[in-house]
């Protein structure tokens, strides 16, 4: 399969503008996201889909392809999908790779891509991490205060996303320690095939989308199956950059954990 990387990355964020460029232990957020993108097997390019000139300028900087995109894009979704719409020769599939997604390991995104490879009839593709006990309590503590963050996924047995959710599920009425609770966290990474991408621009939102606020409902309510792949973060450290905060964090990280790429 011709599988490509889009990395949306827009200027004008509003607690961050110019986010892209904020430069992260001497490097671009960026530059850093896309080395993360390159760093990947099995996949032709790795684009920037951008609407801002300065965005595609700092791109090619580093060696990066840029490809403009309308402002109206809506979010990363739709911008990937603007971009590969320009491309002469489409892939047959797209991993959406976020611009601020600065500590997510190469190897997750490269389990998206191996998915495709292994069965090229997937129409989306995503991750999720298996929590431990230790792991759940500690999103069951920070859900107290802040209920809307962290989504979680459930799945059937043949790793098929039956539903995502803010809240946790499935609900546990028993908690048998001895194994590991069948709670999983979502990872917001996707990887699309240009037909699911297609259909799902055409899409009007849906009630169970609207309600949670997680644009991935609006497949599965159309009957569009998304496929879930369990990745392990190695010790790795889970986050982005959202807000000014984020900086100092993720560098701290970074200089704790070392270098992804």
């Amino acid at each position: 399969m011709d599988i490509a990387i889009v990395i949306p990355s827009r200027y004008g964020s509003k607690r961050l503008p110019g986010k892209p460029m904020l430069p992260i232990r001497g490097k671009s957020l960026l530059h850093r996201v896309w080395a993360i993108g390159k760093a990947v097997q099995g996949v032709s390019e790795v684009y920037v889909a951008t609407d801002d000139e300065r965005i595609a300028e700092h791109a090619r900087g580093f060696g990066a392809v840029p490809i403009m995109t309308s402002p109206d894009c809506a979010n990363g979704t739709e911008r990937a999908h603007a971009a590969i719409r320009t491309l002469a020769k489409r892939p047959d599939a797209v991993i959406n790779l976020q611009g601020d997604a600065v500590l997510t390991p190469p190897w997750v995104v490269q389990a998206l891509v191996d998915a495709f490879h292994a069965d090229p009839t997937v129409s989306i593709v995503t991750a999720a991490v298996h929590c431990s006990w230790e792991q759940l309590a500690a999103l069951e503590e920070h859900k107290r205060a802040n209920p809307a963050s962290g989504t979680l996924v459930t799945m059937d047995r043949t790793g098929r996303a039956l539903y995502f959710s803010k809240t946790v599920i499935p609900y546990l009425r028993t908690r048998d320690t001895s194994q590991k609770p069948p709670v999983y966290r979502h990872i917001g990474i996707y990887g699309y095939s240009v037909e699911a991408l297609d259909r799902l621009a055409t899409l009007e939102p849906t009630p169970l989308e609207q309600a949670e606020q997680l644009e991935q409902l609006r497949a599965l309510e159309n009957g569009i199956p998304i496929q879930v792949v369990t990745v392990d973060y190695r010790g790795r450290t889970h986050g982005s950059v959202d807000a000014p905060g984020d900086v100092p964090v993720v560098e701290a990280i970074i200089e704790r954990e070392g270098e992804l790429v």
